[in-house]
């Protein structure tokens, strides 16, 4: 599995994922960084078969409009600790491990449930 994490998602996260034996990498090291445009970033995800990791809705609309990116993962949880945020991914990788066969889904996490949405 291979994510792809957007600019509001904190490096910790992106480490955690990447120490748990994920290729992972942050829009900031890539294309325009904080820069880049979500189109881009779709883009970008879908040709390398990579899971976006976002807060932003926007990113929600475009799978649903669009059917891009294929494959991501929208948190819904506020204001957070990083620590509880990784707990809360933690916990749901092994199911996005099993969706990632699938060539396109939404996983989307929010404090009371997570949702998942197989196109």
């Amino acid at each position: 599995m291979k994510f792809l994490c957007d600019v509001h998602i904190s490096f910790k996260l992106v480490n955690f994922l990447s120490n748990s034996g994920f290729e992972t990498i942050h829009v900031n090291q890539i294309l325009d960084r904080w820069n880049t445009k979500d189109k881009d970033i779709c883009e970008y995800a879908d040709a390398g078969d990579w899971i976006v990791v976002t807060k932003d809705y926007d990113f929600r609309n475009s799978f649903f409009v669009n059917g891009s990116p294929k494959k991501l993962l929208k948190i819904n949880l506020g204001n957070i600790s990083t620590t509880d945020l990784i707990r809360s991914v933690s916990q749901i990788l092994p199911a996005i491990e099993k969706l990632s066969y699938n060539s396109t889904f939404l996983v989307e996490i929010d404090k009371n449930q997570t949702t998942y949405t197989i196109e």
